[in-house]
């Protein structure tokens, strides 16, 4: 268990914002050397949404974050902190928190950005939940948010197929009630792993340069062979390491929600650990990789479809860049 102190964390409302641009696999396969059936083969990703050129990971954080507080019946000036976990601020400072907080005109609140790759998400949960558990504070939100459009390469065929833009957010607060909210979490780096997934430029190591802009170092690489053997690995201990920690079956499992990188890597992951395919949360379909906006982005389409109820116990689990990794465990509260 993660929690010692009088409360714990649930989640008492979630939201999601795509942009309405939608770029199909016709796309990709209109200029490079691929089709929609390899794509779909290799990835499960059919379509994904891009934010226009004039909005950035911020856009799609306030327009999320302004959706959760109307559906709550919140005023801003009610939130206690706002973190936005993201591998695509805005810039590099100030923090895209900041530029959020400001938009949506939270004036009693702080925040700040994460950076855990695709992991963003559950460390930032974790993170907002200490808050939560301490009774320091009554309302964290927590909104993935991503622009990967802006940091892929859109000629090379490996990557710029399966990224898209979005964000999704949840609302954390206080119960007394400890069989319900997060109840527990495994969470791991890896530094090791760093090489075989990563954005070389833009940081302290290689300032941007016209060298660095020309040999396209400000764009996602990866080894994707790499990524997809240590990303089943990864997320399939962690599951089934917390499954058994908290002694629950496949059977009392309501979902498992997998980041939304791979539905093979998905798919792998859930067999593994005993799960149907009816267990597992999908929208990589409609959205590809949207980074830390993937596992909340699917807990608000499934709440908002009415497939969650109160008391299913649900695994998040993610593996990204770092390595980072790791799962965590909730049980439905509202």
């Amino acid at each position: 268990m993660i929690n010692s102190g009088q409360f714990n964390a649930y989640i008492s409302e979630v939201s999601h914002f795509f942009p309405e641009k939608v770029i199909t696999n016709k796309y990709f396969e209109s200029y490079l050397d691929t089709s929609d059936e390899w794509i779909v083969e290799r990835t499960g990703i059919k379509e994904r949404r891009f934010l226009e050129k004039d909005q950035p990971t911020s856009y799609a954080a306030t327009r999320a974050i302004e959706k959760l507080l109307v559906k709550r019946g919140l005023s801003p000036d009610e939130i206690d902190l706002i973190i936005i976990p993201t591998v695509s601020p805005d810039m590099v400072y100030p923090a895209t928190a900041c530029i959020v907080q400001n938009n949506i005109g939270a004036k009693n609140c702080w925040g700040f950005d994460l950076e855990g790759a695709c992991s963003g998400f559950l460390f930032a949960l974790i993170t907002g939940a200490q808050f939560i558990h301490t009774g320091m504070h009554k309302k964290v939100i927590v909104c993935g948010a991503e622009k990967m459009s802006a940091l892929v390469n859109m000629q090379d065929r490996n990557t710029c197929v399966l990224f898209g833009d979005g964000a999704a957010a949840v609302l954390l607060e206080p119960t007394e009630d400890k069989s319900y909210g997060i109840i527990d979490a495994i969470l791991h780096i890896d530094g090791s792993g760093g090489k075989y997934l990563n954005q070389p430029a833009g940081g302290s190591l290689n300032p941007a340069s016209i060298e660095t802009v020309e040999k396209k170092m400000h764009f996602v690489h990866q080894d994707g062979r790499t990524v997809y053997k240590e990303a089943v690995k990864g997320m399939y201990e962690s599951s089934a390491e917390i499954m058994k920690k908290n002694n629950l079956s496949p059977d009392e499992i309501a979902y498992i929600v997998p980041h939304q990188a791979n539905l093979r890597i998905m798919t792998a992951v859930a067999e593994r650990l005993g799960l149907p395919k009816e267990k597992l949360m999908v929208n990589i379909h409609k959205y590809g990789n949207t980074t830390s906006a993937t596992i909340p982005s699917c807990l608000s389409e499934y709440w908002e479809e009415g497939k969650i109820k109160k008391g299913d116990y649900i695994i998040l689990t993610s593996f990204g860049a770092g390595f980072t990794w790791g799962a965590i465990l909730l049980r439905w509260a509202i």
